[in-house]
């Protein structure tokens, strides 16, 4: 078994309106194929870049499990026939990194550090010259 790392877009709608129920339609997802869910959490809700399957917000789940790699495919399908799931992702996590990027995506929280890597950026971006100059 291998941990990977389950980013889901879900209906914004849907999820406002009975959190606890949309995440327990992933993990039902999760747990039919055998998975030991690790960690789990609400990432953010964001405006989309362009609108999947006519939705234009979307609030991401970020989850750790543990699952057999002959179960993803499965994992997959019924991700696409859940009418709670807009897209996922799932990427194989180095055992090395397990834990750290546990931890960290456990006590992070990504508003916050989102506005504040943009005020940093800002103040050391190198500024271009003017042709006038």
């Amino acid at each position: 078994m291998h941990t990977y790392e389950g980013m889901f877009l879900l209906d914004s709608t849907k999820a406002a309106a009975a959190w606890d129920d949309t995440v327990k339609q992933v993990h039902d997802i999760l747990t039919k194929y055998d998975s030991e869910i690790v960690a789990s959490r609400q990432w953010d809700e964001r405006r989309l870049a362009y609108p999947v399957n006519g939705h234009k917000k979307g609030t991401y789940l970020l989850t750790y499990f543990r699952a057999d790699g002959s179960k993803l495919k499965e994992i997959v399908s019924d991700c696409h026939l859940s009418d709670v799931i807009l897209r996922e992702l799932i990427l194989k996590v180095h055992p090395k990194l397990e834990e750290q990027l546990v931890n960290q995506a456990m006590a992070s929280n990504p508003n916050v550090d989102a506005e504040n890597a943009r005020d940093d950026d800002l103040d050391d971006r190198p500024r271009r010259r003017r042709r006038d100059d």
